[in-house]
């Protein structure tokens, strides 16, 4: 029993110590994130959670807030209005908010259509703009790597999936660094980049992110890869070519046998036969003459195309016009019905998570999940440039 106090004791202080490491570290590289980018809010309360920040309107003296103070920002034609507390209302052109002890930490609160509090470490900048408020959250690379994890992988995996998970949101952000650099951010925080709900505390992913930090995944020229997943290959991942039309070395067909039982290894959908082939009709499919079995199709591999006869029709825009789970299916003609048997959930290139999450569950670390499903890979240590951070996709340094 003593062993078992000690030991849970030991995880909690580790927990604890992890996230002092991981989201107060100043010295690091940092990362701009539009956050609330997929929201057009034109209210927001900002609340000092730990530490204390410095509030720069840029026209007037900075001043100090301190644990519990809370900002009410809101959209004031094109400025903003800022109320602190019980003082009077001041009106300014952008705001920042800077955390002075390098162990700040803050909540924001939203009014948009679907009202959010989340919490964040770092700065924020925040401007009236595009008819809407934008915040951008200033913070250590490894906190957002560790919010990201959480936000695309959930929680309760086996850590060496959340390894995985790391490396490949940390190529990710790396190779597209510059993505937004025309609207001075880096990256957003909806899935236009990666999806990423502020920070996380799960002591899992905080210590996978750890183990795993400044690792980036290489392909055969030494450049960062693209670093694609999704949520169920069905068996059998896509090549890059048959989704996105320019073809990866590290992005081809990979048999998987790790995802099939999972919960999104299989999906049916029924469409009435006049339905399907109306829709047939409208990319210029002519009528069966009552010889519906024509309609069938069989994809026990993936293709790109649905076929019948001399009428074929990309898989990617049938998923995309039906709004399917995947291009990978078969249709089956049965009475007056028309049964579609999909496999997988998503595009089907690169990683598979579900798979991954078998594979790890199974004992293989990150290394061997990633070998697996990128072909002729690399994982290596990413350096940014001097300066912090880097400027371009690709440039730093790597070290074997």
């Amino acid at each position: 029993m003593n062993n078992l106090v000690n030991n849970t004791k030991f995880k909690t202080l580790f927990a604890v110590f992890s996230v002092i490491i991981l989201f107060t570290s100043k010295a690091s590289a940092q990362v701009k994130i539009r956050i609330f980018a997929d929201q057009t809010p034109e209210s927001a309360v900002f609340s000092v959670t730990t530490g204390e920040y410095e509030i720069n309107s840029f026209n007037g003296t900075p001043r100090t807030v301190k644990q519990g103070t809370l900002l009410v920002i809101s959209k004031f034609n094109v400025k903003l209005a800022i109320k602190i507390m019980n003082e009077k209302v001041f009106v300014c052109d952008s705001l920042l908010l800077s955390g002075r002890s390098g162990k700040d930490l803050f909540s924001l609160r939203t009014f948009g259509t679907v009202p959010l509090r989340q919490n964040y470490s770092g700065d924020l900048k925040c401007l009236s703009d595009l008819g809407t408020l934008i915040f951008i959250n200033n913070c250590d690379i490894e906190s957002y790597i560790a919010g990201v994890v959480k936000s695309e992988g959930g929680s309760g995996k086996d850590p060496e999936y959340f390894k995985t998970q790391a490396v490949i949101a940390r190529t990710y952000m790396y190779r597209y660094f510059n993505k937004h650099a025309a609207d001075h951010f880096n990256l957003c925080d909806n899935t236009h980049c990666q999806a990423f709900n502020g920070l996380t505390s799960d002591s899992l992913i905080i210590k996978a992110v750890l183990e795993t930090k400044g690792e980036v995944i290489l392909g055969p020229d030494s450049a960062l890869i693209i670093s694609a997943f999704h949520s169920n290959c069905g068996g059998e991942t896509s090549r890059s070519e048959d989704v996105w039309l320019t073809s990866q070395p590290y992005l081809k067909k990979v048999t998987d046998p790790h995802c099939q039982s999972s919960r999104n290894a299989r999906w049916r959908k029924a469409f009435s036969i006049d339905d399907w082939t109306g829709y047939l009709r409208k990319s210029g499919y002519n009528a069966t003459n009552g010889n519906t079995s024509l309609l069938n199709f069989s994809q026990m591999t993936r293709t790109k195309d649905y076929k019948t006869g001399s009428f074929s029709l990309p898989l990617q825009q049938i998923r995309n016009d039906l709004n399917l789970r995947s291009t990978f299916f078969s249709v089956v003609v049965v009475g007056d019905s028309v049964i579609l048997k999909g496999r997988g959930y998503g595009h089907g290139v690169g990683l598979c998570q579900e798979g991954a999450m078998e594979m790890a569950a199974k004992g293989f670390d990150y290394r061997q999940i990633i070998g697996f499903y990128y072909t002729n890979v690399r994982i290596s240590d990413f350096i940014p440039p001097s300066g912090g951070n880097p400027v371009s996709p690709g440039r730093g340094v790597f070290q074997q």
